[in-house]
C-alpha cells in the first residue's frame, strides 16, 4: 500500500494515540472520531476497488466514505456496477465485470468483497496473493476447507482481512455485553443460545431469461452451472423469488441458509463470550432437528426449483466440559448468555438480564470496553465503527476485531450445523484435525470441487 505523505504520517502518529487513550478512557468516548477528522482530505483517504456493488456494499461505503476513495468496481451485473460509481465516484471509477482487473492495479489499496457467499473466498484469497487488504461480508466461507485456506493464506502473507460481522463493533450493546462477561458478572458460563429466526420456503420458481444486464454464467463461478430461475412477486412489488442476488442466501448451492446468514452474527458473539469465559478448545459435537421446503437424500436436495436450506431447525453444540451452545430458531432474535451467576440477553436492540440491572449500582470498569475490543479506537455506529476499526488496522497492521481465524472458529460450527441438516444426524467433530469423526459421507461436505474456468488462482 502507498503511503508516503506528510498527511499520512500524521494519520498513524493521530491514531496512535487514540488506540492508547482508548485504553484508559471511558467507553462512551469517541476517540474513532479522530479517523474522520484526519481523512477529509482527498489525499487522507484509501484508495478502495469494490468486488460486488450491491445493498451491503452501497451501505458500506456509505458508511466508510469519509475515509475512501472508489477508483474501482467490478460486478457482473453491468447496472450494478455503473449505479455505484454515480452514487459514489460521480462516474469517475473504472467499472469491470471481471474482478481480476483490480487486483491488477497498483493504485489500488484495499478491496472490498461484497459479492454473493459463494464469491467470497475465491477474490479473498487472489486479493491478499495480490498484497491487498481486504474488507469481505461474511460469512467468509461456504464451506470447511474454504476457511482453512483463506487462513493459510492470510498467516503466509500478513494481510488485514476484516470480516463483516459488525456486531463486534456495536459497543453499546454486544461488546458491553462481552465486557461484562470478561468481568465475571454471569460467571462460568454452561450454555449460550443463538436465536437466528427462521427462513422462508418458496414455490416451484421457473426458469426464466436472463436479464440483458447479467453475466450469470459469472455469478454462478465456481459453483455447478444451473439455469436462471426467477418467479414474480403477485402483485409486482419486492423481489419475488429466484435464484440470484437476495435470494441466493436459501440455496445450499451459493449460501448456508440462515445458519450462516444470521448465524455468522450470532454464533460469533456465543463463540466470542466462550472464548472469553476461558473455553479454549472447540466443539466436539453437534446434533438436532432440520426441516427443509423440499426431500433431501445423502446431502442433497431431490427438486431444483425452490428454495431449499433450512426453514426451521434447534441444534445443541457440545464443548469439553459440558458446555453447550444452542442455536434456533424459534425464540427472539439474539444471543442468551447463562452462567452460574446470572445470565444476559443481548440483541441489536437490547441488553437485558439481572447483571445487566446491578451495572447501576456495581458498574464496569471505564476500561473494560476497551479490553475486549483490544484497545482500539471506538465510536458508536456500529457498520461506520467495524469499517474504522478495519481502516485502522490497515495504517497500524494489527489484526482487526473481526480477523479470519477468529471468523472461522465460529464459521465452522454455523457449516457443521448445516452439514447436519442436510444429513439429518448428529456428527462428532474433532477440532484440532477439523475433521468430521467416523462419517465418511458427511466428511464429503468439508469441500466442494470448484468448476472448470473458475479455480482459485494461487499463482
Amino acid at each position: 500500500m502507498t503511503n508516503s505523505s506528510n498527511s499520512r504520517r500524521s494519520f498513524l502518529k493521530t491514531t496512535a494515540a487514540g488506540t492508547a487513550a482508548a485504553a484508559t478512557m471511558p467507553w462512551y468516548f469517541s476517540t474513532a472520531q479522530t479517523l474522520a477528522d484526519e481523512t477529509k482530505t482527498e489525499s487522507d483517504k484509501l484508495r478502495i476497488g469494490v468486488i460486488g456493488a450491491g445493498g451491503m456494499a452501497n451501505g458500506n461505503m456509505n458508511s466508510a466514505k469519509d475515509w475512501l476513495n472508489i477508483v474501482a468496481i467490478a460486478d457482473v451485473d453491468e447496472g450494478r456496477g455503473q449505479d455505484m460509481n454515480k452514487k459514489f465516484s460521480g462516474g469517475k471509477a473504472d467499472v469491470y465485470e471481471d474482478y481480476r482487473a483490480i487486483l491488477d492495479r497498483k493504485d489500488v489499496d484495499v478491496i472490498h468483497v461484497a459479492t454473493p457467499d459463494h464469491w467470497h473466498t475465491k477474490p479473498v484469497i487472489e486479493a491478499m496473493l495480490a498484497g491487498k487488504d481486504i474488507y469481505c461480508e461474511k460469512p467468509l466461507t461456504l464451506t470447511i476447507d474454504e476457511g482453512k485456506l483463506i487462513r493459510k493464506v492470510q498467516k503466509e502473507t500478513g494481510r488485514v482481512v476484516q470480516v463483516g460481522t459488525q456486531q463486534r463493533s456495536t459497543l453499546n450493546l454486544f461488546v458491553k455485553a462481552m465486557a461484562m462477561v470478561a468481568e465475571g458478572r454471569v460467571g462460568k458460563i454452561t450454555q449460550v443460545q443463538a436465536a437466528i429466526g427462521g427462513a422462508p420456503g418458496s414455490p416451484e420458481i421457473p426458469v426464466a431469461d436472463v436479464p440483458s444486464n447479467l453475466n450469470w454464467d459469472r455469478w454462478l463461478g465456481p459453483v455447478p452451472a444451473v439455469d436462471y430461475r426467477h418467479l414474480p412477486s403477485k402483485n409486482g412489488k419486492g423481489r419475488g423469488n429466484g435464484n440470484c442476488h437476495y435470494e441466493f442466501r436459501w440455496w445450499y448451492e451459493y449460501s448456508g441458509g440462515k445458519l450462516t446468514d444470521w448465524g455468522a452474527h450470532h454464533v460469533d458473539i456465543c463463540n466470542w463470550a466462550l472464548k472469553l469465559n476461558g473455553q479454549a478448545a472447540g466443539p466436539i459435537g453437534i446434533g438436532g432437528m432440520a426441516e427443509h421446503p423440499v426431500e433431501y437424500k445423502d446431502g442433497y436436495a431431490v427438486q431444483n426449483d425452490r428454495y431449499n436450506t433450512a426453514t426451521k431447525f434447534q441444534f445443541k453444540v457440545d464443548y469439553p466440559g459440558g458446555t453447550e451452545m444452542i442455536i434456533r430458531n424459534d425464540t427472539d432474535n439474539g444471543v442468551l448468555i447463562t452462567g452460574d451467576k446470572g445470565r444476559i440477553f443481548v440483541s441489536r436492540g437490547k441488553l437485558s438480564g439481572k447483571p445487566v440491572e446491578d451495572l447501576k449500582d456495581n458498574p464496569l470498569p471505564e476500561d473494560a470496553i476497551a479490553k475486549v475490543y483490544k484497545g482500539l479506537p471506538m465510536e458508536h455506529n456500529e457498520r461506520k465503527q467495524h469499517w474504522a476499526n478495519f481502516i485502522h488496522c490497515v495504517k497500524e497492521r494489527k489484526d482487526p476485531i473481526s480477523d479470519v481465524h477468529t471468523h472461522m472458529q465460529m464459521l465452522n460450527v454455523c457449516h457443521l450445523a448445516g452439514i447436519s441438516a442436510r444429513f439429518g444426524r448428529d456428527l462428532k467433530w474433532d477440532d484440532t484435525k477439523e475433521e468430521i469423526v467416523d462419517d465418511e459421507e458427511a466428511n464429503g461436505f468439508l469441500s466442494r470441487p470448484y468448476r472448470q474456468g473458475y479455480e482459485i488462482e494461487m499463482g
